[in-house]
């Protein structure tokens, strides 16, 4: 979703020639793979942006596969490009580094204060070391290696998977299919929960403005700054869909944590602030599923 988003952004660029890969052509956790990528390529910046990501069961189900792959694709990633004389990294975390009990919204300072969401505690911490590599290079080796921490982000060629999405292509999918079939809606937790959602073309927009930033801070929040409940954002999304059945709530189910909300007052600061509402962005988001589903591109 997000590689796809940067492409669609940077492609036709003034100034911009892509190097691009697929996981067919490249598998990210293969280092001598990643280091020979660099060597033939030689790019002048770099944005990682690859991840094994998913929702709540996902994470808590696969804990060892979340830490280790992110791990490891993340530290080939930044190594084979410091290696490869890459001067300028921007490599793309999570809002999950910051602890459960942040303020809210969460700033920047807040991260290492407290304990991680135990639900997505391995990916937090992968992005973490991340984050951490990045501060670091720059810091010992003067490269210009920095961080921006997406909150939580949906858009087309997101991932529909009935188990192991996010919670936003998991709502459009359960409400589609219900649509189709008549049938209630169940959903995990009680709905309490508030969630922030950027729509991924404007992450892609922020990147942008960070790789011309001349002297970026070493991670920056990058969110819309508003924040809603997931009770609340399961009616928006019935009303993108079309539903108008039954929703029940199964509240034997975990929440997660309460509320992840970013502090984007130092981005926006800086001159940036995301464009596209979120009600907007349901309705375009629900036209880009059908239209992907129709194709057999939906990624399910």
């Amino acid at each position: 979703m997000v590689g796809s988003a940067l492409v669609r952004h940077f492609k036709g660029a003034a100034g911009t020639d892509l190097v691009l890969r697929d996981r067919s052509q490249l598998d990210l956790l293969d280092q001598r793979a990643v280091f020979d990528f660099y060597q033939k390529e030689k790019p002048d910046q770099v944005i990682v942006a690859a991840a094994k990501v998913g929702g709540i069961l996902a994470n808590d189900t696969y804990p060892a596969d979340y830490l280790y792959q992110n791990l490891a694709l993340t530290t080939h990633c930044i190594e084979g490009a410091y290696r490869a004389g890459v001067k300028r990294l921007l490599f793309l975390g999570s809002s999950c580094i910051y602890p459960k009990l942040a303020p809210q919204p969460m700033p920047e300072d807040s991260l290492l204060t407290g304990p991680l969401e135990p639900t997505n505690e391995a990916y937090a911490v992968a992005k973490i070391a991340g984050l951490k590599l990045c501060q670091y290079y720059r810091k010992q080796y003067g490269v210009l290696f920095h961080s921006a921490m997406p909150t939580n982000l949906y858009g087309p060629g997101d991932s529909y998977h009935p188990q192991n999405s996010h919670v936003l292509p998991a709502l459009i999918r359960k409400f589609d299919e219900a649509k189709l079939s008549g049938g209630p809606v169940v959903l995990w937790g009680t709905g309490s929960p508030k969630r922030e959602f950027l729509h991924v073309d404007d992450l892609a927009a922020a990147c942008d403005f960070l790789l011309k930033t001349l002297d970026p801070p070493d991670w920056v929040n990058v969110g819309v700054g508003e924040d809603i409940s997931i009770k609340e954002l399961a009616a928006w999304v019935a009303e993108a869909v079309g539903y108008q059945g039954k929703i029940e709530w199964d509240a034997a189910k975990p929440d997660g944590t309460p509320r992840k909300l970013m502090d984007v007052s130092r981005l926006k600061a800086a001159g940036w602030q995301a464009q596209v509402s979120l009600k907007e962005g349901l309705r375009k988001t629900y036209q880009n599923y059908l239209e992907e589903k129709a194709a057999g591109r939906l990624r399910v």
